[in-house]
C-alpha cells in the first residue's frame, strides 16, 4: 500500500506533528510506501497578507504540488492531517480529481469552532456548534482578531457550502467516542467519521520507586494552569513538576511546591514520568486525545484529570486514575490528598494504567487499526470507480 500524508505543521511543535510523524514511522516499518507532504506555519513570515487569505482558501501551490506528487507517486490513499492554514482545502478537491480517497485525521474542532477548542472566557462554548460561525467573528475568537477570525469563518462556511467536507473526503478519523459525536452533531457524515486513538511505542519498563506528581504541557489558560496552581496552594505537602513553557509560566513562581523544569526533550519526559506518581492533567476544554495521557499509561502512571469531554471517557475513575471537576482547585487539590494518603492504590493505579495501555494504545493494535480503515476505504472507492 502506497499512502501519500499530508500536513501543515505548527511554529511551535506539538501533539499533533508528534501524532503525524509517529504514524509515518508505524506504516513504513510495516513495509508501507510512505511520502509526506508538509508545509510549516514558519512560512507564514515570508507571505503577504494578502496571500495568506488567498492560500487559507484555496492555495494554488498546494494544487500545484499535489497534481505533481499525485502522478509521480501514484498513492493509494492520501490521507490528511491539518490543513490550516497553508495547505487549504484545496487538497481535497486535487485528490478527488486524481480519483485518490481521502483519510482525514481530526486532530481538533476547527471545523466547527473558529477557535478549535469550544472555549470562551475560560468556558466551554459552543455556540458555533452545527451553526455557521459568525459569532465566533463578532467575538475575535480567534488570537482576539476579527478579521483573522473572519477569514478563518469564511473558510470553513465556504466550504461546507461546496460540500467540501461532505463530500470529498472517504473517511474522518475521530480520536475518541466524545468526539465522533461532537463532530457528527457538527454536521460531518456520521456514516463516514470512525474512531482511532492516539498511541505510543513504549516498552514496559521495571519498576522504580515513585515521587512527586507531573505536568506535562502548553503552560496557558486552556490547560488549567491556574487551577493547578490554586489546588498546589492548598496542598503544600504535594511536590508538583512542570514540564513545559507557555504564556501563563509567571503564574507558577509563587508556588514553593512547583518546581518548573521548562521545555524537556521526549526522552527526558518519559523519564520524569517513569519517576511520577501520577500525571496531572487539569485541562478546562475538550481536550480530542492528549499524547501525554497515553505516555503516562505507558510509564505506568495513573492520570489526575478533570472530569471534561474526552478525559472523562479515557480515565476510568478509581482505576486508571482520579477524575475531579474541571476548574475546581478544591476538588483538585482533594484529589491530591488523597493521592499523598493512598500510595499503595496509586501504585496499583499506575498498573491498571499500564494494562490499559496494552489493551488498547500500541503501536501493532494502532497499526491493524489503522490499515482497516485504509482498506476499507479502498474497497469503497473500487466499488465507486467499478
Amino acid at each position: 500500500m502506497r499512502i501519500l500524508i499530508a500536513h501543515n505543521s505548527y511554529q511551535q511543535r506539538g501533539g499533533e506533528d508528534s501524532v503525524v510523524a509517529a504514524e509515518v514511522e508505524l506504516l513504513r516499518s510495516h513495509g508501507h510506501s510512505v511520502d509526506l507532504y508538509q508545509r510549516n506555519n514558519d512560512d507564514i513570515e515570508e507571505i503577504s497578507s494578502l496571500r495568506l487569505l488567498s492560500d487559507t482558501f484555496w492555495s494554488r501551490r498546494t494544487v500545484a504540488e499535489l497534481r505533481s506528487i499525485l502522478a509521480r507517486e501514484r498513492p493509494d490513499i492520501v490521507h490528511v492531517h491539518n490543513t490550516f492554514p497553508l495547505v487549504s482545502p484545496s487538497i481535497y478537491w486535487v485528490a478527488e480529481a486524481a480519483r485518490v480517497p481521502v483519510v482525514q485525521t481530526l486532530h481538533n474542532f476547527r471545523l466547527l469552532c473558529p477557535q478549535a477548542m469550544f472555549l470562551r472566557h475560560e468556558r466551554v462554548c459552543e455556540d458555533c456548534l452545527g451553526r455557521t460561525p459568525w459569532r465566533g467573528v463578532t467575538r475575535a475568537c480567534y488570537r482576539g482578531s476579527t478579521v483573522k477570525s473572519a477569514i478563518l469563518a469564511g473558510m470553513v462556511t465556504t466550504h461546507r457550502a461546496l460540500g467540501t467536507w461532505s463530500s470529498k473526503v472517504t473517511r474522518f478519523i475521530a480520536l475518541n467516542s466524545f468526539c465522533r459525536e461532537k463532530f457528527v452533531a457538527g454536521g460531518l457524515p456520521a456514516g463516514k467519521v470512525v474512531v482511532k486513538p492516539n498511541f505510543v511505542d513504549f516498552a514496559p519498563h521495571p519498576a522504580s520507586e515513585r515521587s512527586d506528581f507531573l505536568f506535562v504541557g502548553r503552560l496557558s489558560a486552556e490547560k488549567g494552569i491556574r487551577t493547578l496552581v490554586d489546588a498546589a496552594a492548598s496542598v503544600p505537602v504535594a511536590r508538583i513538576l512542570v514540564a513545559g513553557d507557555g504564556p501563563e509560566a509567571a503564574l507558577l513562581a509563587p508556588s514553593d511546591n512547583i518546581q518548573r523544569l521548562g521545555m524537556l526533550s521526549p526522552e527526558v519526559v518519559r523519564e520524569q514520568m517513569l519517576r511520577a506518581k501520577a500525571l496531572v492533567l487539569p485541562s478546562i476544554w475538550y481536550e480530542n486525545f492528549p499524547r501525554t495521557m497515553v505516555e503516562a499509561f505507558a510509564c505506568g502512571l495513573p492520570v489526575i484529570a478533570s472530569r471534561i469531554g474526552a478525559l472523562e471517557e479515557l480515565v476510568e475513575d478509581g482505576v486508571t486514575g482520579l477524575l475531579f471537576q474541571p476548574g475546581s482547585a478544591d476538588d483538585l487539590a482533594a484529589k491530591l490528598r488523597w493521592a499523598e494518603a493512598h500510595p499503595a492504590e496509586i501504585e496499583q493505579m499506575g498498573k491498571a494504567a499500564r494494562a490499559h495501555y496494552e489493551a488498547n494504545f500500541t503501536a501493532e493494535l494502532n497499526y491493524r487499526q489503522l490499515v482497516a480503515i485504509y482498506e476499507q476505504v479502498l474497497i469503497e472507492a473500487e466499488g465507486g470507480n467499478a
